[in-house]
């Protein structure tokens, strides 16, 4: 179990995790199972980084948050978002076109853009909820995001023959899936504050409607569009959060 776990670790964080021998493939399909704990472990980084910050000027801690952020992911689903923003609008409707285009390594103004657009969103959201106090939706958003690709990859076909996610969909354990994407919303019952709960029903939307985007573009998904899905349901939960926030 340790092993499936580190490899999760490794793969979504920048955390210092070194594996003893290279892990087969049926090891990395079964790391998926971890993906929501991994989730959790970042987030509740995040969430004592925001607490550590707390009585500095929010627009200065909502720009260190964004950076922390980023530094402990390297990255890696903005890439992803960056590749499935340039294929979406230079595909043109294309299937074939849209994947050649997500494979370039290449970032276009597309892909700039939506790292821009993502980043800007997450920015103001943690500026709100820095400004409240109220920061417990950073640990749920990042919890949210990562438990999104199981249910992705359980639910969507993978359309690359070989891939960074082949593995995972060719030794995808669908119980111990289940079993982790279902503890999530389980957990969120020990909340005290039961506002917390609509980020559920936001980030299930968001879920349903990228992938009927991307099931009625490529057929269905990729590891680049799994990235984006992960940046857009963070996203949305930090901002329906700052949202209700701002109403009290």
């Amino acid at each position: 179990m340790m092993q499936p776990f580190l490899v999760a670790l490794q793969f979504l964080t920048r955390l210092p995790v070194r594996l003893k021998t290279l892990p087969d493939d049926k090891t990395i399909g079964f790391s998926i199972v971890f993906y929501p704990l991994v989730g959790t472990i970042l987030g509740a980084l995040l969430f004592g980084f925001a607490e550590l910050l707390s009585g500095t000027s929010s627009l200065i801690a909502a720009t260190l948050m964004i950076t922390a952020w980023v530094l402990l992911t390297g990255g890696l689903h903005l890439d992803g978002l960056a590749d499935s923003a340039d294929a979406w609008v230079g595909g043109m409707g294309n299937r074939e076109k849209t994947l050649a285009i997500m494979k370039d390594p290449n970032c276009g103004p597309a892909g700039v853009v939506s790292i821009v657009l993502i980043l800007l969103l997450k920015f103001a959201a943690l500026h709100t909820l820095l400004d409240t106090g109220d920061c417990i939706a950073i640990l749920l958003a990042a919890t949210f995001g990562r438990t999104l690709l199981p249910l992705l990859f359980l639910t969507t076909p993978y359309v690359r023959e070989s891939g960074l996610g082949s593995p995972l969909v060719n030794h995808l354990p669908r119980r111990a899936c289940w079993f982790s994407i279902v503890t999530v919303p389980a957990l969120m019952l020990l909340l005290p504050d039961v506002r917390h709960w609509a980020l559920l029903p936001v980030v299930l939307m968001i879920f349903l409607l990228l992938r009927h985007l991307m099931l009625q573009r490529i057929g269905g998904t990729t590891g680049d569009t799994a990235g984006a899905l992960v940046e857009i349901g963070e996203t949305a939960a930090l901002l329906t959060e700052a949202m209700l926030q701002s109403e009290i």
